[in-house]
């Protein structure tokens, strides 16, 4: 069993997700709703086909629409999870124009559109939905 975390922690872990996940909760969701969504990342068994950052999605939703009081725990081991994906993947961003990659699908799936400044407003050529073709998911 996890020991309980600490307001200092709980605290931090929120600021970081904070810097980490850049879109919000309508964006997110609406982004999760699209084929290209559902095509990228990890699939694990028994998940219905769902990948790993897809569900993960869902979940952020759920915590973005969540008043921090009301956070679990567990909520909080989640977002310290997002931080760790976002932070790591955005170390492997690939040369070029990354609009249409599956590598910014995946990171969208986490709540994080690297086309977009830490406050969600657009910046670079396009903040659009991605068109991910179907040889690179």
């Amino acid at each position: 069993m996890s020991r309980a975390l600490t307001n200092d922690q709980r605290r931090a872990i929120r600021k970081e997700f904070k810097g980490a996940v850049n879109m919000g909760p309508k964006r997110l969701e609406r982004w999760l709703g699209t084929k290209d969504a559902k095509r990228v990342g990890r699939k694990e068994d028994g998940n219905g086909g769902e990948s790993v950052g897809h569900r993960s999605g869902r979940r952020i939703v759920r915590i973005l629409r969540t008043k921090s009081g009301d956070l679990t725990d567990a909520d909080v081991r989640h977002m310290r999870k997002v931080v760790g994906y976002v932070e790591r993947h955005r170390a492997q961003r690939p040369k070029g124009d990354v609009t249409d990659t599956a590598w910014r699908a995946s990171l969208m799936n986490w709540g994080h559109d690297p086309l977009r400044d830490g406050r969600g407003k657009k910046r670079g050529a396009s903040a659009r939905l991605p068109k991910i073709p179907k040889s690179a998911a």
